[in-house]
């Protein structure tokens, strides 16, 4: 198992359009929920993000994400990919 971090940035908004300006900024939009708390809409740097697909247990690993200076411990429940580009839209993280 592969020791995985991300420093991620709060978004303010949920949604589609939120989404999408999100993905104009250069980030990847997320989002962290379960637990019994309240989800949790972040934003991803898409190099570090590119990287850990590259590992072959991203979806098994325990990942630690630094929320602003908050790490929670996660894991990996879906990624969805644009159907041409094949470049990650949108991270599903699970408490």
């Amino acid at each position: 198992m592969s020791n995985i971090t991300f420093k991620a940035l709060k978004r303010e908004k949920a949604g589609k359009g939120a989404a999408r300006a999100c993905r104009r900024e250069g980030r990847v939009p997320a989002v962290i929920y379960g637990g019994k708390k309240d989800p949790v809409m972040i934003s991803l740097d898409p190099v570090e993000l590119k990287k850990a697909l590259d590992l072959p247990d991203l979806m098994t690993s325990e990942i630690v994400l630094d929320v602003e200076g908050k790490p929670e411990k996660v894991k990996c429940q879906d990624i969805q990919f644009h159907p041409v580009t094949d470049m990650p839209i949108h991270v599903d993280f699970l408490r």
